[in-house]
């Protein structure tokens, strides 16, 4: 029976230097997928990547196999370090309850941040458009999508600040007690610099906004009260700020020692913030070291996520409880798949043996005539379903049960319906679960923002 993988890291088990070295842009993140899933041991897979986590999920009928060769695959780009140090891998009921968690964002930096829900829904997509989703994905990460709505709208886990970037400006406030008329740089305006924006805006800060693309800076310096700068004046900006919130998609260093020579000789010994959001980074870790700049990453951002996370504690506990009511209804109708094809094999079972058995006696019986055949033959359809009546009452009932999958497995190995269960399987499921992979599809269309950027 097929069952579920993942493997990957987070900000739980690896920094920030390790994950920007796996972490793949959006418009890679299809053709990495393909390159990741292509292991015989796995047969369906989907990629998620955000600035806090990388996690292949994927379903195989040798799971123990399929998160080796999952983690062998991932591990080979992390050349130098130890895979265990800093990779994890959960199987069964434990993947899907990781996923469920991660869409409610219970496992995310910052507790309740609805970015990634967005970004799951994004891997999705593009697992589907790598032809990488079936059923049993397509089932669990659409509940996943239904479980995070429903924590949403059950559970206050979402109020307060509740993003990367807002906890960013939260850092910011805490350095100088009041961003009131200093002077902000925002490097980026893309999703996580929008965000930032838009948190930075009721703090009364100078908010300089500079991208690559004017355009789009200028949109969120009008959208925001802020003021919009070529990206040519870079370093002009940086030696007049108080303050710069980095969060391009950039895959390079922005800031770079060779930069920030000259811009901490321009400042003559006033101290610079520099708040870095973006995976992979924006700034040289070596800027850190130079006199008077001071240098945020994301993984810093961990202390003040978690003075939040205290507010929602009791909000956090009711979410679980929720996740873990969805995961035993995913698991509910996971045990119905296996149920219908035993109920088939079950009945095949019983009657071939009243064929076989019909077969045999009629030689022994002088003069027997079509009619008498056919009264025989009706006699032994009549006992098999009478014999068969009680237990598949009792199948069905139990199949919605924990226990379900045991009382599954002990009538298919009581009357050794292996062979015929995966025939019945394959012949009752397999246009019935194409048809419901379609239907799930447009639920899961939706969304457009991401855990980190």
């Amino acid at each position: 029976m097929r069952d579920f993988v993942v493997v990957g890291l987070s900000h739980r088990t690896a920094p920030v230097e390790v994950r920007e070295r796996l972490a793949v842009p959006p418009h890679r993140l299809r053709d990495e997928l393909l390159e990741l899933s292509s292991s015989e041991r796995l047969d369906e897979a989907l990629l998620i990547s955000t600035c806090n986590r990388v996690e292949l999920y994927a379903t195989s009928t040798d799971p123990v196999a399929a998160a080796h060769s999952a983690k062998e695959a991932i591990a080979g780009r992390l050349s130098k370090l130890a895979p265990d140090d800093v990779l994890y891998q959960e199987r069964g009921i434990d993947a899907v309850r990781h996923v469920f968690r991660v869409a409610s964002s219970l496992d995310s930096l910052v507790v309740g941040e609805p970015q990634i829900l967005g970004q799951v829904k994004e891997a999705f997509d593009a697992a589907k458009e790598a032809g990488t989703v079936g059923t049993l994905l397509g089932r669990c990460f659409t509940q996943a999508f239904a479980t995070a709505k429903r924590v949403r709208r059950e559970t206050g886990i979402a109020e307060g600040t509740v993003s990367v970037s807002s906890i960013a400006c939260e850092l910011a406030k805490k350095i100088f007690g009041n961003l009131d008329g200093r002077r902000t740089l925002l490097l980026g305006a893309g999703e996580m610099g929008e965000s930032a924006a838009r948190s930075l805006r009721q703090t009364g800060t100078q908010l300089h906004v500079v991208n690559r693309s004017d355009e789009r800076a200028e949109r969120l310096a009008e959208a925001c009260g802020g003021r919009a700068v070529s990206y040519e004046r870079l370093s002009l900006e940086l030696a007049q700020a108080d303050v710069v919130i980095a969060s391009t998609a950039s895959e390079k260093f922005i800031l770079t020692p060779e930069l920030m020579k000259g811009v901490v000789r321009t400042r003559r010994h006033r101290p610079l913030f520099i708040i870095d959001i973006a995976v992979p980074r924006d700034v040289d870790p070596r800027i850190a070291s130079m006199d008077n700049v001071f240098v945020y990453d994301v993984d810093d951002l961990q202390q003040v996520a978690e003075e939040n996370l205290s507010v929602r504690a009791r909000e956090a506990a009711r979410a679980e409880q929720i996740v873990e009511e969805e995961v035993e209804a995913f698991l509910s109708w996971r045990r119905s798949l296996e149920l219908a094809p035993t109920i088939v094999a079950l009945r095949e079972r019983f009657g071939q043996i009243a064929t076989e058995e019909l077969e045999r006696a009629l030689p022994r019986l002088h003069g027997t005539s079509p009619s008498d055949r056919a009264v025989l033959e009706a006699m032994g359809r009549s006992l098999v379903n009478k014999l068969l009546h009680e237990p598949m009452t009792q199948l069905k009932a139990g199949a919605g049960e924990p226990d379900g999958a045991l009382l599954i497995d002990a009538v298919r190995r009581l009357f050794d319906l292996s062979a015929e269960q995966s025939a019945a399987k394959e012949a009752s499921t397999e246009e019935p679960q194409d048809a419901a992979v379609a239907q799930l599809a447009p639920a899961a269309a939706t969304g457009s923002t991401g855990e980190s950027k």
